[in-house]
């Protein structure tokens, strides 16, 4: 068996900093946990029009997270509040690439924005900020460094993420002000922070559908490096 290609939507960023030229980007523990856990990470740039292409080449879809938000529209909001910023051009690419990536039953992971992503795909809502949504809420941005846990999550028994961490609380880093809003048809809410909010999600009508809203890839708690594990057999599986 081959070992599974992985693809990882860069970043993006406009000119400036790292280049005078737009420019791409992809924080090395995204792709070194990918390699850790036995695949073959590939960056891909945001071409829409080679979604097909990359999706001949790789065997399961890593979503990442990043600093910008899903455009409250695709959702069916109307209002847009004043802390979401937007990345049109990467947002429309993976749009694109995890809808065909779940169209072929390919195994997908979102991390983070890519949990939110992932969530407003399979028909769910977000919640645009949590701070002004949700009372008490914790510091979902926390003012910890991001290597660190900033809260628990309490992981839903009888669900897959449950199956795979073998524990009922994991200790998260969290660097978010979105979150999932909602339990729309076919999606398992499978983790929740102390407060309520939704920190993790999966879909039993796919071979490995799963979002997260920490970042794994820090592997700070006991749970985090067989998420990646179980994310590879998986897309092992799928070739």
């Amino acid at each position: 068996m081959k070992t599974p290609v992985i693809g990882i939507p860069m970043d993006s960023e406009n000119a400036g900093g790292y280049s005078k030229f737009p420019w791409y980007a992809l924080r090395e523990n995204y792709a070194g946990a990918v390699s850790r856990a036995g695949g073959l990470p590939l960056a891909l740039p945001h071409a829409v029009d080679r979604v097909d292409d990359y999706l001949e080449l790789i065997d399961g879809l890593m979503i990442t997270g990043g600093n910008f938000d899903v455009d409250p529209a695709l959702f069916g909001e109307s209002k847009r509040h004043e802390s979401v910023t937007l990345k049109e051009e990467r947002t429309g690419f993976e749009m694109a690439i995890t809808r065909g990536a779940l169209k072929r039953n390919m195994p997908v992971l979102g991390i983070c924005g890519g949990q939110q992503l992932l969530h407003v795909i399979l028909g769910g809502k977000l919640i645009q900020h949590v701070p002004d949504a949700v009372p008490d809420a914790l510091a979902h941005e926390q003012p910890n460094p991001r290597d660190e846990p900033g809260h628990t999550v309490f992981v839903k028994e009888g669900t897959l993420l449950r199956r795979i961490v073998g524990d009922d609380t994991l200790a998260v880093n969290s660097a978010h002000h979105q979150a999932a809003l909602d339990e729309p048809d076919g999606v398992i809410i499978n983790a929740r922070a102390p407060d309520g909010v939704i920190e993790g999600i999966e879909c039993d009508n796919y071979a490995f559908c799963m979002g997260v809203q920490w970042h794994p890839e820090f592997d700070i708690n006991q749970g985090d490096a067989k998420i990646f594990k179980a994310f590879i057999t998986a897309a092992g599986n799928d070739q």
